[in-house]
């Protein structure tokens, strides 16, 4: 009897699907691993499976995706939360840019960037969040710590398929467990001898919450970008898209002449932390593909 289900993780080529009436675990069809290409099946993905037995099935088909996470690969998202910590460790303006790049690069409709320990921070948190406020990014400031705002957390969590993206360190675990103990995630803490945190979630996985879905993903230092172009590089930077009185189309933001994005990022229009992390970004780009 063939069935539909999400994907709600991938282990040892096994396959985990949530089916109406619970989880199956499932094995690829044959002539499906002979055609399928490189990207496999990930966590989101919808499948339609035979049942087997009432634990177990063979996937016969994968749905076509509306969006993809490229790193850690999840699909059909309808939420990413980009997580960065106030303090310990400190946001870089360019890894922070990284990560809503990959976001708006997987075609997810919201990018909402959460700014967790605001316990630790010393000044104010929102004028962390502020350029990207001013880019038109939803913020929100939360304590997994404490529970400053995690009730508007929860709100914002239901009835979605939300991944928490973000580097290593910033507590994306730790706030999901204050958003529910329930999940019972595993934590760590922050390396004291790098700055950076130790990676406790070692894969995606779906978990089922407030009528939707929560992904803990592992946490990455760096996030390759090397399959973009320039100009879809220019198109993940939104507020780029007000100013469109370049002299020259196409246009990189870069050396041209005339450029309304540069007049604007000079004029402080643009923030110009999120200007230079896009130069930054845009120079990667240009290295990797000599």
């Amino acid at each position: 009897m063939e069935q539909r289900g999400r994907v709600l993780k991938v282990y040892n080529s096994v396959i985990y699907a949530a089916a109406d009436d619970g989880i199956v675990a499932c094995k690829l069809r044959g002539r499906m691993k002979k055609g399928r290409n490189d990207r496999g099946i990930v966590p989101g993905d919808i499948v339609t499976f035979d049942r087997m037995d009432a634990e177990e099935g063979v996937v016969e088909r994968i749905e076509e995706r509306e969006n993809l996470l490229v790193r850690p690969r999840v699909a059909n998202l309808t939420q990413i939360i980009v997580t960065v910590a106030a303090a310990a460790p400190d946001p870089h303006p360019l890894v922070v840019s990284r990560f809503l790049v990959l976001a708006e690069r997987s075609g997810a409709h919201k990018i909402v960037l959460c700014v967790n320990k605001i316990d630790l921070c010393s000044g104010d948190p929102k004028s962390i969040a502020a350029d990207y406020a001013c880019a038109g990014y939803p913020v929100l400031c939360v304590s997994a710590q404490t529970g400053a705002g995690v009730a508007a957390l929860r709100d914002l969590l239901a009835g979605e398929i939300t991944v928490f993206a973000g580097p290593s360190g910033t507590g994306k675990s730790s706030l999901l467990n204050t958003v529910d103990p329930a999940l019972a995630l595993a934590t760590g803490t922050v390396s004291e001898k790098i700055g950076r945190g130790r990676h406790t979630t070692r894969r995606a996985e779906l978990i089922p919450y407030a009528g939707g879905f929560v992904v803990d993903t592992p946490g990455f230092t760096q996030q390759e970008l090397s399959d973009l172009t320039p100009e879809e590089l220019t198109a993940c930077f939104p507020e780029f898209a007000r100013y469109t009185g370049c002299r020259f189309a196409p246009c990189s933001h870069s050396h041209e002449p005339d450029c309304a994005v540069k007049e604007a990022a000079e004029a402080g229009a643009i923030s110009r932390a999120r200007y230079e992390a896009y130069i930054a970004l845009l120079s990667e780009l240009r290295t990797k593909k000599k």
